[in-house]
């Protein structure tokens, strides 16, 4: 079936009116047309991740019907039993989270369904904290207001494996999104299957992520926004609890909101999202400014050094983390024997160093955190799930503790700010860490670039030009003799799964990794120069000019 032939079955098939009006109003766009039926949403081990409208490439109630009963089929056939429910602030979040309870409930599969919006990482851990045989989260994350998105964890609180997203998608496929049952929202929690997750969860939740604290604040300021997502209540709680008494909130992103009126862009790693906060933290002179993304699993850092505002880049941040939790630990006596740290291959190779000098492995993963939580899960087989430090990736994205299975803001929010007021009373910031981190073991510096491939066009396009650079050799990457390059869609390269990431290491440590995006139309290039500022630069500027004649 073609596009157009699959929207007009949709144009005869729905029956709700905003997907009506959607499907009428773009009944003379081609292009339009095209873009939301040439495909259908594509399931992974991250979920699925699409644009809020009309069509089987998108995001809406169909679609997200569809997904939960493919999912509910394969939960059935491993004798799955319960399942964990939260979504964030985003468009039509809550909906879909009901919509989605809703086809469990008719599937004979217990919901605990939060009564509210809540942070990602609640729901890895609540999956596990109920003994449910999955989770599910209505997030896109990061992404702008038109996205929306429906991530799956399993019952060990990371999102699924490979194998089990293949088996949930061929289930999904045999799915008619019209065909689809439901039961009655309300009649289904007042017959109990489905229940609002009770009050002892999220104390749990809350007393395992304080237990990763080390030091009270007394002296910090803080400016924190969640960016209208859903760190707004956890984390002013957690920094009030740990003694921070100067904490302003930025009142325009406090309230939950999917339109992300002041940061169309809520990404924590982006400057723009953090424009208004840093405007906050200059009028009330705070020493930190802190915001965390809507689903509140990511968290970005901006820190007063020399008068000025420094926005601190993913991998400094978790340098900064990595360095103040071990040395803590090890002060105190609470590092293990053999502690363990994890992160993804895209994430400095600098934190390996900070790794060594206090004894601990350093375990190299795949990008995105379930790879880091299935360590933490293989720890746990081997009764060694205390060894476990802490693990974190380039993308703002940082666990201390077991508490969970993904990355969780809230307890890297807590992290953070404990670091930056302990340095603040040796009269030091982050950025004085950070210098000396770099006097220590080299400058080592980092920058990534991303192309975007929107559309049917665009996922062609990109397709091409991987397999194009797969296919090419070269001498020379930005003024650096090319060592090595590694595909790791290989069998077993480096011990790893099958990836589309291809890496060059470089003369001086330089290297380029290239990967398409999980979540998103578009492919990143992870620069990293060790030499000095300067020659790091110069190095970035050309394997810009490399990377723009290569992928053009």
């Amino acid at each position: 079936m073609d596009f157009k032939q699959r929207y007009l079955l949709w144009c005869e098939k729905v029956d709700d009116k905003a997907i009506k009006d959607q499907l009428l109003a773009m009944k003379d766009d081609e292009n339009k047309i095209q873009d939301c039926f040439f495909k259908d949403l594509e399931f992974g081990t991250a979920g699925q991740r699409g644009i809020l409208g009309a069509g089987t490439n998108c995001l809406n109630i169909y679609t997200v019907g569809k997904t939960t009963q493919g999912l509910a089929d394969y939960l059935s056939a491993i004798g799955g039993k319960k399942v964990f429910i939260s979504y964030d602030s985003r468009i039509n979040s809550q909906l879909f989270a009901k919509t989605a309870a809703s086809v469990f409930a008719q599937n004979g599969i217990k919901v605990f369904l939060t009564q509210e919006l809540q942070p990602t990482p609640f729901v890895s851990f609540g999956t596990r904290e109920l003994g449910c045989d999955a989770g599910v989260m209505i997030t896109a994350s990061h992404n702008p207001s038109k996205f929306n998105g429906y991530k799956v964890y399993g019952s060990d609180g990371c999102q699924i494996t490979d194998e089990a997203a293949a088996a949930v998608t061929a289930a999904i496929d045999k799915v008619d999104a019209f065909e689809v049952k439901k039961a009655d929202f309300d009649e289904a929690l007042k017959k109990g299957d489905i229940s609002y997750v009770g009050k002892e969860v999220y104390d749990s939740f809350f007393a395992r992520v304080k237990k990763q604290h080390l030091n009270d604040c007394t002296d910090i300021k803080v400016v924190y926004s969640p960016l209208n997502g859903t760190g707004w209540k956890f984390v002013p709680e957690i920094l009030k609890e740990i003694g921070v008494k100067n904490l302003v909130i930025v009142d325009e992103q406090y309230c939950p909101d999917g339109n992300f009126p002041t940061c169309p862009y809520p990404n924590p790693e982006k400057k723009e999202a953090l424009s208004l906060g840093l405007e906050y933290a200059k009028k009330h002179d705070a020493d930190l400014f802190i915001a965390t993304d809507p689903d509140a699993d990511r968290v970005g850092v901006a820190v007063r050094h020399n008068g000025n505002y420094q926005i601190l880049t993913g991998n400094e941040m978790g340098l900064c983390l990595m360095s103040y939790v071990l040395e803590c630990r090890k002060n105190n006596g609470t590092l293990p024997e053999h502690p363990v740290t994890v992160k993804t291959i895209v994430t400095t190779n600098l934190a390996t160093k900070i790794a060594e000098k206090y004894g601990a492995e350093m375990r190299n993963v795949l990008t995105g955190f379930k790879y880091i939580g299935d360590q933490m899960n293989r720890l746990a087989a081997e009764g060694r799930i205390d060894d476990f430090v802490l693990g974190f990736e380039e993308s703002c994205g940082y666990l201390v503790g077991d508490h969970a299975r993904d990355k969780d803001a809230v307890v890297a929010s807590m992290i953070l700010v404990e670091c930056a007021d302990m340095l603040k009373r040796q009269g030091k910031t982050l950025v004085d860490k950070l210098n000396e981190i770099y006097a220590e073991f080299g400058r080592y510096s980092h920058k990534l670039v991303s192309k975007e491939f929107a559309g049917a066009s665009g996922a062609a396009k990109m397709k091409e030009l991987l397999t194009s650079f797969r296919n090419s050799s070269f001498d020379e990457v930005g003024g650096k003799k090319v060592l090595e390059k590694i595909d790791l869609l290989g069998k077993n390269v480096l011990g790893l799964p099958s990836s589309n990431v291809i890496m060059l290491n470089l003369s001086d440590n330089a290297q380029l990794i290239v990967r398409p995006s999980g979540t998103e139309p578009l492919i990143k290039f992870y620069m990293t120069a060790a030499e000095s500022d300067d020659k790091n630069a110069v190095t970035f500027e050309k394997m810009t000019q490399f990377i723009d004649k290569i992928f053009a």
